[in-house]
């Protein structure tokens, strides 16, 4: 049994990107997993300050929900990063979170981590910069392995993602994590 968690930064409860993060859920689920969706649209997670006060501490000085956060991305071993796409990247929401890991992203290390991408533009290449941008953040962890990347193009409307071939695919990848 692994411990996932998923980070679901769609700002629209029901958006393609968090129905794709339940159906994530529901393979992980169905295969005897333990997990957890956090759901930044319900947390308070203020930008990085860049003051460099968490060098020595390895601890924010702001005072928000990054903190228990932060504590699950340690913990975790399968770490699942969801975002609708704007303007051809990720959701402020989901680079806020990657952005304030600073204090303890070195302890972010051994994790398996999976891509979720949605966007209303129809080509899926326009959605490769989105997991780039996912690839640059865990390219400066320790150990970590790329299990797999779901990209939904194609998909604007709220539910849209629904009639698509990527529920199929969410929910095998929640099965074989």
């Amino acid at each position: 049994m692994k411990d996932i968690v998923i980070i679901s930064s769609s700002p629209r409860k029901g958006g393609n990107s968090d129905i794709l993060c339940d159906q994530f859920m529901k393979g992980a689920l169905e295969a005897g997993h333990k997990v957890e969706k956090i759901e930044l649209r319900e947390k308070t997670i203020h930008p990085c300050l860049g003051c460099g006060a968490c060098e020595g501490t390895h601890r924010c000085v702001q005072k928000d929900d990054m903190a228990a956060v932060l504590d699950r991305l340690v913990s975790a071993d399968v770490i699942v990063m969801a975002t609708p796409v704007y303007f051809y990247t990720m959701s402020a929401q989901i680079k806020t979170l990657i952005d304030r890991t600073v204090p303890r992203y070195t302890e972010i290390s051994g994790k398996e981590f999976y891509f979720i991408a949605t966007a209303a533009d129809g080509n899926e290449k326009a959605l490769e910069r989105t997991i780039d941008g996912f690839r640059g953040f865990t390219d400066c962890l320790e150990g970590v392995t790329e299990k797999g990347v779901l990209l939904a193009p194609g998909v604007w409307k709220k539910g849209e993602v629904t009639s698509t071939a990527a529920m199929d695919k969410a929910l095998s990848m929640g099965r074989s994590a």
